[in-house]
C-alpha cells in the first residue's frame, strides 16, 4: 500500500520543498523503487550526492561497524576517525587541513569566516568584502543566501547580509574589477550548478587566479556539487591548471550522509584559532566514518578515471541527439554533471522522464540536469539514452 500523501492530507512538515508525487523507500546502485514498488533509473543521485549509488557496499559496513562502536563525541575531545579523513583528502590534494561540518552551507559558512577572519589577521582591516558570480548559488542560510547572486534566492529575506559583491561569470573585462582595495576573497564555482551548469571558460579562470595570487586575494571554489570525483578527477580544480587557496565540499563526500568540510593551505587555515569557529556535529565517528569510507572507496576503485570513460561516451551520444533535436539548444558541463538547455521548459522532459521511470533534475528554468551515480555503466546510460528519445520524439 502505498503511503504517499494524499493532495487533502496536510504534513507536519514545513512547505518548504516543490516535491514530485513520488515516495522512494529503497535504494541500491543506481536504482530507487517508490512505495508501490516501481523501480526508476536514478539520475540525480540525490543532488549529486549518492556518487557511489545508492547504498555502496564499502561505506554501509564502515557505518555499520561505527555503529556498534560510537555514534557521537564533541569536537573537545581527539576523533581518530576525523583524523583519518582530513588526512587522507589533505594527502590527495594541494590543501594541508580540514575543518569539518554538517552541510554545504555550513562549510561556505566557515570558508566566509575564515575568508573575514584571514584579512583582518593579515592588518587588512579594509578589506571586507567577499566577490561573488552572477547566477551562483552557495547556500540558503543568512550568509551564503547573500554570497548567491540570484535575486530570486534573495526575494523575501531583504536585506541580506552586507559584504558580498557581484561579478558577471566568464567576463574577462569585469575581472579588473575585483581588486579594489576592499576584495579579502573571491568564492566562485567551476561548474554552475543550480545557476545552469555554466563551466568556467579556461582563459577567464586563468586570470582570475593570476588577479588573486597577485593580490593576496584568496581564491576560495565551491566544489560542493563539482567536488568528490563529479567531473572527473577527485576535485575539479585539478583539471584547470589553478591553486586555489580554500575549497568548500560536501554532497558527495559522505555518500548520502550529511557532512561538509573546508580544506585551506596553512596560510589560512592558520588564522582558525580555538574558539574562532566550531560544530556540535561536524565530523563526528558516524559522519568522518561515512567520509573516510567514501573518499577511501573512490580512490581505491579509480571512481575519476571510471567518469572520464563514460563523460566522454555521454556527451558524444548527447551532441548526436542535439544534431537531431532542434529542441535541443547546447548540451553542457563537465564529467557526469551534464545539462541540456531546452527550448521548452525543464519541467516537462522532467515528467516525461519520470513517467518512463528515469529521474532527472533542472537547473533554471530551461536546463535539463542529469546526475549519474559516478558508478554508472554505459548499459544504465544506453537505458536512459533510450528513454529519453521516446520522450523527445513524443514532444
Amino acid at each position: 500500500m502505498s503511503n504517499t500523501l494524499s493532495k487533502t492530507t496536510k504534513s507536519a512538515v514545513m512547505n518548504t520543498y516543490g516535491r514530485f508525487p513520488l515516495t522512494i523507500v529503497k535504494g541500491k546502485g543506481s536504482y530507487v523503487w517508490s512505495d508501490s514498488g516501481e523501480k526508476y533509473l536514478d539520475y540525480t543521485s540525490g543532488i549529486a550526492t549518492c556518487n557511489l549509488g545508492h547504498v555502496p557496499a564499502q561505506v554501509q559496513a564502515a557505518l555499520q561497524e561505527q555503529l556498534d562502536t560510537l555514534w557521537h563525541v564533541s569536537n573537545l575531545y581527539h576523533i581518530p576517525i576525523q583524523e583519518k579523513l582530513a588526512t587522507i583528502l589533505t594527502e590527495n590534494s594541494i590543501f594541508d587541513a580540514a575543518f569539518f561540518s554538517n552541510s554545504g552551507a555550513e562549510a561556505n559558512e566557515a570558508a566566509i569566516k575564515l575568508a573575514k577572519k584571514y584579512a583582518k589577521d593579515q592588518g587588512n582591516v579594509e578589506r571586507t568584502e567577499i566577490v561573488t558570480f552572477k547566477q551562483s548559488f552557495h547556500g540558503r542560510t543568512g550568509t551564503t543566501l547573500a554570497a548567491t547572486a540570484q535575486e530570486k534566492i534573495h526575494k523575501g529575506f531583504t536585506p541580506i547580509a552586507p559584504g558580498f559583491r557581484y561579478l558577471p561569470y566568464n567576463d574577462i573585462e569585469a575581472l579588473q574589477e575585483i581588486h579594489n582595495g576592499r576584495t579579502t576573497a573571491v568564492l566562485l564555482e567551476l561548474v554552475q550548478g543550480e545557476g545552469g551548469v555554466n563551466p568556467v571558460q579556461q582563459a577567464w579562470v586563468t586570470e582570475l587566479a593570476a588577479i588573486c595570487k597577485e593580490n593576496d586575494i584568496l581564491l576560495m571554489l565551491d566544489e560542493i556539487q563539482t567536488g568528490m570525483g563529479r567531473t572527473g578527477t577527485l576535485f575539479a580544480y585539478e583539471q584547470f591548471g589553478i591553486e586555489p587557496d580554500v575549497i568548500t565540499l560536501a554532497k558527495g563526500l559522505g555518500s548520502g550522509f550529511p557532512i561538509g568540510a573546508v580544506l585551506a593551505k596553512d596560510k589560512v587555515a592558520a588564522t582558525f584559532t580555538p574558539g574562532t569557529h566550531g560544530s556540535t556535529f561536524g565530523g563526528n565517528p558516524l559522519a568522518a566514518t561515512a567520509g573516510y569510507a567514501t573518499v577511501k572507496t573512490m580512490l581505491t576503485d579509480k571512481i575519476s578515471e571510471h567518469v572520464q570513460m563514460l563523460s566522454e561516451y555521454f556527451f558524444s551520444k548527447l551532441n548526436e541527439l542535439k544534431e537531431i533535436y532542434p529542441e535541443i539548444k547546447q548540451v553542457k558541463g563537465k564529467g557526469l554533471l551534464i545539462g541540456l538547455e531546452m527550448e521548452k521548459g525543464a519541467g516537462t522532459y522532467i515528467t516525461a522522464l519520470r513517467e518512463k521511470n528515469v529521474l532527472a533534475l533542472s537547473a533554471g528554468e530551461h536546463v535539463l540536469r542529469i546526475l549519474p551515480p559516478l558508478t554508472t555503466t554505459t548499459e544504465e546510460i544506453n537505458e536512459f539514452l533510450k528513454q529519453f528519445v521516446e520522450v523527445m520524439n513524443e514532444k
